[in-house]
């Protein structure tokens, strides 16, 4: 009987709370938490298959998951520590060595691979009668294309790589581990790792670079790395890591995390303001079922069935929602994402339903908690309930989860820490200026509204913080796209240069640039090249100035390339100094500051074997990546003019020109041609795999920063309705009382819209220039756009709900 009375008093319990769900209160909860999920969900999705799309594109121009380069041969325990963790090995070995023919000779880049080679990427290897091939088999020889015209062979003849002859197999169509750098750039030539001991070019003392490649699962991969300690010449690379990609793919993970935590913040307040509304709203409610009997353990039960409910739906149908938004988010994707998209696996319903819990229950608790304690006086006279400090361990939950979360992570943090201060200066900024507001002179409506404001100072400041935090969201989510879109199409334009010209005698010089003005080809200034090393600091031996840990510096260690000019290049930034017209030298930020240089230090060079000693005249910032000349060191003509040089220049072609550059190839057979157009096409098409993910990542986020925004002020409209109808029983006309709503509402939302440009200017500028390490700058727009977006917002809200608040009473 008593099992049967249990089963009853659930069933009731079970009614009564779905009842509760959608014809009370609760509903507003249900949809908050509804569209938290559902954005995570859609987020978290597409940002897992995005990063791993980005994350295939920077493996693919590795060759590999994970490379590790060495000066010295592969140590074969790595090797077996590999195959032991279950991941897929090739070794290879590059060195550069002089090619020999009937007819001529070359320097060349020799790699001598596996047949396994690559692991990742594309390798065409076109043969006899047009057959391609996509591996090195022993005994086969494949060179770059323009190695036929400079070596004057074809497919057939025999070279001569070091001692061993091969017979060259066919032509390096397309190839992975492409080199961004043109001054270390040579022909390639491929040979099989077997035929390497033939060739005798790898003595003692010889310039080699030993590479593994792995392939494998990414667990694996970290275990193999955290196996082997790395010696001074030894290396990992990887796509966070390696060349121009790197910074890209850093970046846009960066974006895509700090999307996620932007739009969970802004869920996050509307939650705790839709569930500190319930929470009020229930007050009577408790008190009325105590003062009929009901205990404190069957309320207790009453509410864990409403919030059980509410969690399972909004886990259920937020799940189904957000799966809809990934799919059409995708759509504008299609054409530049592959056929066969990575999956995401369970993790984005996994972190929908964390965050659900970590953000709902410390947001429904807290006030819950409190809603217990209510008197059943409060039936007959409203009490003050003293706060209870026994749920407030669960606000611990969601920053304990945050700190174990993104603990490493400097730039997540640098945003929280910021938004939190913001946030309270934001809405004491909104009160501030709304206070100023009341001391004018305004009609009756405005005046009321602005009464209003004053009275509520708590609500007020908190809707004004929720509104103006959340605006500023929105927009550091879409500015922070734009910058970060600006800057990457800064560095490699649609139009950069594709071509580098090395090796031009100084008497080819002028015919050469003609040859280029005559066929109206873009081109930049032509730079002398000029090999050197840096000796002393300020008249110390630059080996004694630098630091223990900076002793492996590259420019320590091998001759750069030097060169002079006029004056500075426009492209590159100068940030400290100023160009001198003689005796000096302008270094190149990074190096500058490894090695600890600053302006007016005397610098001692090594060039030609003769000694140069120049001043810093100044510090210049540089985009390596922008195909064009750069440098770490340029010097004043007066120095280093009149050494020994040869130039250099970079220069774009156009697919009709093609034949204009092998042209030049013929008539200036000494002159190095360095074709880049496969690189630039492939990083323009990485490039633009990026832009629009983020574009459609960040369009997600305002999309569902404003619907966050619309339920925060359709839940303050919901919150006004006791108050209005106490109006109108005083006898306010609907007229007034709507008047008195489009005021308050509307100049809370003009006040807000201006701080929360304020705040985004802020926090984008904090985050552009210390965070990405950008050049900030100022939006203007957004001072006009989001006091009217703010006003769209509110007179939608208003729109939606002012009939129902002003419904005739009966």
């Amino acid at each position: 009987m008593k099992k049967i009375k249990t089963a009853s008093g659930n069933t009731m319990l079970f009614r009564w709370s779905l009842r509760e769900i959608w014809q009370g209160q609760l509903w507003p909860v249900v949809a908050a938490l509804t569209l938290i999920v559902a954005c995570v969900v859609a987020l978290s999705a597409l940002a897992i298959r995005v990063e791993k799309v980005m994350t295939a594109q920077g493996r693919t121009m590795m060759a590999a998951d994970l490379v590790f380069r060495s000066a010295n041969p592969a140590p074969q325990w790595l090797i077996e520590d590999a195959h032991t963790l279950g991941l897929t090995v090739s070794v290879q070995t590059r060195f550069q060595t002089m090619a020999f023919s009937d007819n001529d000779m070359q320097l060349v880049s020799v790699r001598s691979v596996e047949t396994s080679y690559p692991l990742r990427g594309e390798f065409n290897l076109v043969g006899q009668g047009g057959k391609v091939s996509h591996s090195v088999l022993p005994g086969e020889l494949w060179i770059s294309a323009r190695l036929f015209s400079l070596l004057q062979v074809g497919i057939g003849d025999r070279l001569a790589i070091g001692d061993a002859e091969l017979t060259v197999a066919g032509s390096i169509a397309a190839q992975p581990e492409l080199t961004f750098n043109p001054f270390r750039t040579m022909p390639s030539v491929f040979i099989h790792q077997s035929d390497l001991p033939k060739t005798g070019a790898i003595q003692l003392g010889s310039r080699v670079q030993h590479r593994i490649f792995f392939n494998g699962e990414e667990s694996a991969l970290n275990k193999l790395q955290r196996g082997h300690q790395l010696q001074p010449s030894e290396r990992w690379i990887s796509e966070d890591n390696q060349g121009r990609t790197a910074d890209l793919i850093k970046k846009a993970k960066q974006y895509l995390s700090l999307t996620i935590v932007m739009v969970i913040l802004m869920a996050a307040v509307t939650l705790v303001l839709t569930c500190q509304h319930y929470a009020s709203s229930r007050t009577d409610t408790v008190a009325m079922l105590k003062s009929m009997g009901a205990s404190k353990k069957w309320l207790r039960r009453w509410l864990l069935a409403q919030v059980s409910l509410m969690f399972a739906a909004a886990l259920l149908f937020g799940s189904l929602l957000g799966l809809g938004l990934e799919l059409l988010l995708r759509l504008p994707l299609q054409d530049i994402l592959p056929a066969q998209l990575p999956g995401y696996g369970y993790l984005p319903f996994v972190a929908a339903t964390l965050v659900a819990l970590l953000i709902g229950l410390p947001a429904l608790g807290i006030p819950l908690i409190r809603l217990l304690d209510t008197s059943a006086v409060a039936v007959l006279q409203a009490q003050a309930v003293a706060p209870s400090k026994k749920g407030w361990w669960l606000a611990g939950l969601p920053v304990l989860a945050f700190m174990l979360f993104y603990g490493g992570n400097a730039l997540v943090w640098m945003v929280l820490g910021g938004l939190i201060m913001l946030f309270v200066l934001l809405a004491g900024s909104s009160y501030s200026l709304l206070s100023l507001l009341q001391k004018q002179r305004w009609g009756p409506a405005m005046t009321l509204a602005l009464s209003r404001i004053r009275r509520s100072k708590k609500g007020s400041i908190m809707q004004l913080a929720a509104l103006s935090g959340s605006l500023m969201l929105v927009t550091v989510i879409w500015l922070l796209r734009s910058d970060l879109l600006v800057d990457w199409q800064k560095s490699l334009p649609a139009d950069a240069a594709n071509v580098f010209a090395l090796n031009i005698a100084p008497t080819q010089r002028l015919e050469y640039l003609q040859k280029l003005d005559a066929n109206n080809i873009e081109r930049s200034q032509a730079y002398a090249i000029i090999r050197g090393r840096v000796t002393q600091i300020n008249g110390l031996n630059i080996k004694e100035v630098i630091t223990q840990e900076k002793q492996n510096l590259n420019v320590l260690h091998r001759e750069i390339n030097f060169t002079w000019a006029e004056q500075l290049p426009v492209y590159n930034e100068l940030l400290a100094g100023q160009w001198t017209a003689t005796k000096g030298v302008s270094v190149e930020q990074s190096v500058a500051q490894d090695l600890g240089i600053e302006v007016g230090d005397s610098l001692s060079f090594s060039i030609n074997s003769q000694s140069v000693s120049a001043t810093v005249n100044s510090i210049r910032s540089v985009q390596w990546q922008s195909m064009k000349p750069n440098f770490y060191f340029i010097f004043t003509p007066d120095l280093i003019a009149n050494l020994p040089a040869t130039w250099l220049l970079s220069f774009r072609i156009s697919e009709q020109q093609i034949p204009l550059l092998n042209q030049l190839g013929r008539d200036y057979p000494t002159v190095s041609l360095l074709d880049f157009r496969i690189v630039g096409e492939k990083i323009q098409h990485l490039l633009m795999q990026i832009v629009w993910s983020l574009t459609v990542l960040a369009g997600l986020g305002v999309v569902s920063g404003i619907l966050l925004i619309f339920t925060l002020l359709r839940l303050s409209l919901t919150q006004r309705q006791r108050e209005i109808t106490l109006y109108r029983t005083l006898g306010a006309s609907r007229k007034r009382i709507s008047q008195t709503l489009w005021s308050e509402y509307g100049v809370m939302a003009i006040a807000a819209g201006f701080v929360a440009a304020v705040g985004a200017e802020l926090v984008v500028f904090s985050l552009i220039k210390w965070g990405f390490k950008l050049t900030p700058s100022l939006h203007l727009g957004i001072w006009f756009v989001l006091p009217l977006l703010a006003a769209l917002l509110v007179f939608a809200s208003l729109i939606s709900a002012i009939k129902g608040l002003l419904k005739p009473l009966k």
